[in-house]
């Protein structure tokens, strides 16, 4: 996978497409990230780059449940494309 501005952007459709909420904000995150569970809100540090940026969300994909269902087909496509990732 080539980490460009375009596939961030199908990251950020593939959480909206499972009803999750992205936003780049200030933050000493540890993980980069910060996930409000509740909420289904993620929080990525707005200083990383594209590549970091892309890595926290493939690694939150990893790490949450998802129903393929709920995705369109090129949601999957990315989704099981992201699995196969060690990051």
């Amino acid at each position: 996978m080539k980490y460009t501005n375009n596939l961030l952007k199908k990251f950020e459709d593939l959480f909206g497409q499972i009803d999750y909420t992205i936003r780049y904000e200030r933050g000493n995150f540890q993980s980069g990230y910060c996930i409000v569970e509740n909420k289904k809100i993620i929080v990525i540090n707005r200083f990383y780059d594209t590549e970091a940026k892309i890595n926290c969300l493939i690694d939150i994909l990893q790490n949450i449940e998802i129903v393929e269902e709920d995705l369109d087909e090129k949601g999957v496509e990315l989704y099981k494309k992201a699995l196969k990732v060690n990051v």
